[in-house]
């Protein structure tokens, strides 16, 4: 019987209804951004020093500049003038404005340094979660908690929503997650202390992620055959769009809860989609509504003013299909095919995340503009996008993407042997290894939803997406740590983990060109040469269609 994308192929592939809904959809992923990597800002760390009641005062009445100050009150650069402080009463009578500390110091022995008790003053015109809560020194540890209960709320969020998805529909869970999302957002901006402000933020983390993955499985499941991963790469490119929107909103905004604020306020429009976007048709065929799931057809028809086939208005359930079918987490391991798949994809997506973060953890952003450099680390993703957009017609899923995580996991090594002296080329090579690990990143996400039947379509894609959650917990340990041992020990590790990750995608089917498998069976057989869809036959189309009134 004829498929959906042999119904959208008279109705329009990528016509009216799709490029709105598209649109509509990649605000979502926009705006997914500053959950992600808002760390960056609201979590910003500025130089800062014990605040020492006195100095201030003798500091006005002595002239100093802000260097003489910190020459003549802080104890010394790095960790120790920034938790330790001298253990000196600053508001004697007896120092004097040069040298201060010379004449209270006996036989040249160091003064004693002690905790910060009073505080700290913070280098910096805006504030953040770190300068509002203190989250420095022996409470620094605070600050990746606050990352890890996103990636927390990531993994479980993405385990749980991914299920109800599947099993009651896209729609229903986007605008579930929406709200909540918005809401928890506004609460954090409001916070008292900090462990309210964790608190929604894990809700935030347990909700975002899923709505971005259902946001993508919506669009591809919208759109025909030859226009699956346009939309798909696009809708990432969308992320990195807001990436850039993110630096410029951060930077009119210095302070966190305003910048909270702002960045969270939109998403309260995505409810409006609840009149915009419909239910997924492939969805709703899967289960047997296939009453709601032609009247939704009928809808993107007139959408896109295309008549709707006579012989093609009335739906039936596959043979296979039978009865309503619901997902389980059985399903994704219980035949041979499906389970090589998604144990791939789980490493990939695992890989995906270590490599992209720990690249911009271990190489750093030169310069001291956070915004610029933030700015300049988003621009390097357009360049993977695009390289995909190249490729991905003319070669296939599968090649150019073992190829970029090679790359990746190569440019990783060699910048291992590179001199300390020849900066340029390390940064170069970190470059071209961000690059092949955006590729990659971007691949998996495409190849994730083309290798799954529709029923379990979306479980699959939040399941074996949810490694990236633990990656994202685990890389900080991974670069800090290891560095401790030897500094280039991350990249060697990051370099063995992407040349796996690229060998193992050779190990995958090839999707270029076929139809999204509906069935359990289908998925088993794309490997097998011959069984492909379009050689299916179909009720012949009339010739004279009926228009749709």
């Amino acid at each position: 019987m004829p498929t959906v994308d042999d119904i959208l192929e008279h109705i329009g592939e990528f016509n009216f209804f799709q490029k709105q809904t598209f649109f509509l959809l990649c605000l979502i992923s926009a705006a997914f951004t500053p959950i992600y990597v808002g760390i960056v800002f609201l979590g910003f760390t500025p130089d800062h020093r014990c605040r020492s009641p006195g100095v201030a005062e003798l500091s006005r009445r002595c002239g100093w500049s802000l260097a003489e100050e910190l020459n003549y009150t802080v104890p010394g650069p790095g960790p120790e003038g920034q938790c330790l402080r001298y253990e000196v009463d600053w508001n004697q009578s007896t120092l004097g404005c040069l040298d201060p500390l010379a004449s209270l110091a006996t036989n040249g022995s160091p003064l004693p340094l002690g905790p910060c008790e009073q505080g700290w003053v913070y280098d910096t015109p805006g504030s953040s979660i770190v300068t509002e809560f203190n989250l420095v020194c022996a409470d620094s540890w605070m600050l990746d908690l606050f990352q890890s209960a996103v990636n927390v709320g990531f993994f479980i969020g993405s385990m749980s929503i991914g299920y109800i998805a599947d099993r009651f529909g896209r729609k229903l869970c986007l605008l579930i997650t929406i709200l909540i999302n918005a809401s928890s957002g506004v609460l954090m901006a409001i916070s008292p202390n900090y462990t309210w402000m964790l608190i929604f933020r894990l809700i935030q983390g347990l909700v975002s992620k899923a709505g971005w993955l259902i946001g993508y499985i919506l669009i591809t499941e919208f759109v025909g055959l030859r226009y699956r991963r346009t939309v798909g790469i696009f809708y990432q490119v969308a992320f990195t769009i807001g990436l850039l929107v993110l630096a410029g909103v951060a930077y009119v905004l210095p302070h966190w809860r305003w910048l909270q604020f702002t960045v969270t306020l939109p998403n309260f429009c995505f409810l409006l989609y609840y009149w915009c976007v419909p239910e997924s048709p492939r969805w709703l065929i899967s289960q047997n509504k296939n009453a709601k799931a032609m009247k939704i057809i009928k809808h993107i028809a007139k959408k896109n003013g295309k008549p709707l086939p006579g012989s093609l208005q009335s739906l039936r359930p596959d043979e296979e299909v039978g009865e309503k079918l619901n997902p389980s987490f059985l399903d994704l391991v219980r035949t041979p095919q499906i389970r090589k798949h998604t144990l791939i994809l789980m490493y990939n997506w695992f890989t995906s995340s270590v490599l992209y973060q720990g690249l911009i953890m271990h190489m750093g952003l030169a310069g001291s503009n956070i915004y610029l450099d933030f700015f300049y680390s988003a621009l390097v993703e357009f360049p993977a996008a695009f390289l995909i957009i190249l490729t991905i017609d003319r070669i296939g899923r599968r090649y150019p993407w073992a190829v970029s995580n090679m790359v990746a996991g190569a440019a990783c090594l060699v910048s291992v042997f590179i001199p300390e002296d020849l900066h340029w080329l390390r940064v170069t090579a970190a470059c071209l290894g961000r690059m092949g690990i955006t590729m990659a990143y971007e691949m998996v996400c495409l190849v994730n939803a083309e290798l799954y039947p529709t029923f379990i379509r979306n479980l699959g894609v939040l399941v074996c997406s949810s490694m990236c959650d633990i990656g994202g917990i685990l890389t900080p340990f991974l670069v800090y740590r290891l560095t401790d041992i030897w500094h280039e020990l991350p990249l060697v590790v990051f370099a063995v983990v992407g040349l796996i990750a690229g060998g193992l995608v050779l190990l995958l089917p090839e999707t270029k060109g076929k139809t999204l498998p509906e069935t359990i069976e289908e998925a088993e057989n794309m490997q097998r040469s011959g069984k492909n869809k379009e050689k299916m036959i179909y009720i012949e189309v009339k010739k004279l269609d009926t228009p749709l009134n």
